[in-house]
């Protein structure tokens, strides 16, 4: 009878245990992957317009980056870009890593640190969540807020809000 018993009872618990770990880590995302192909805005020598008296006509390239690698491999490049309308946009060229649950992409004001000391970082200041990443492979622009307050935000992250860890950062630096 205790057998039984034990079986009725043990089974459900590893079942609903197992059930949780994968909902949890959703482990099959390291085996996928999604590529975006937005397209990526020009950034062009800053050239002025006669009637606009000395105002820049086109997109300004404001700061630029390169992507290091933290918990899992991560490349591309990245640019945070002012409109001429003076909208801004982070666009990430060519990024390439691991798909994971919860992913998402944050402007901080944390220096970029490489390998194991800057996993655990970003979270530790001020930062603003751009967006959920679209995609771990290829090009995203991603329009900021127009409320949203650039100054001292000075590197961009890959960031895993589930498990508080960034898959990679570049620190940016003024154009």
């Amino acid at each position: 009878m205790f057998p039984r018993l034990l079986t009725w009872v043990l089974v459900p618990v590893l079942v609903a245990g197992a059930g949780f770990g994968l909902y949890w880590f959703q482990p099959w995302r390291l085996a996928t992957d999604t590529t975006v192909a937005d397209e990526v805005p020009v950034v062009a020598t800053p050239t002025t317009s006669p009637s606009a008296g000395a105002s820049p006509v086109g997109n300004r390239l404001v700061a630029t980056g390169s992507f290091v690698t933290h918990e899992h491999e991560t490349s591309g490049r990245v640019q945070l870009i002012e409109r001429p309308d003076g909208r801004h946009q982070l666009v990430l060229i060519g990024l390439r890593t691991s798909d994971g649950p919860d992913l998402r992409v944050w402007l901080t004001d944390q220096a970029v640190r490489p390998g194991r000391p800057g996993w655990h970082v970003f979270d530790d200041g001020r930062y603003l969540e751009v967006a959920a990443l679209r995609g771990n492979r290829g090009d995203q622009v991603y329009d900021l807020p127009v409320a949203a307050e650039l100054d001292g935000l000075r590197s961009v992250t890959v960031w895993c809000k589930r498990f508080s860890v960034s898959f990679g950062a570049a620190e940016l630096t003024l154009a």
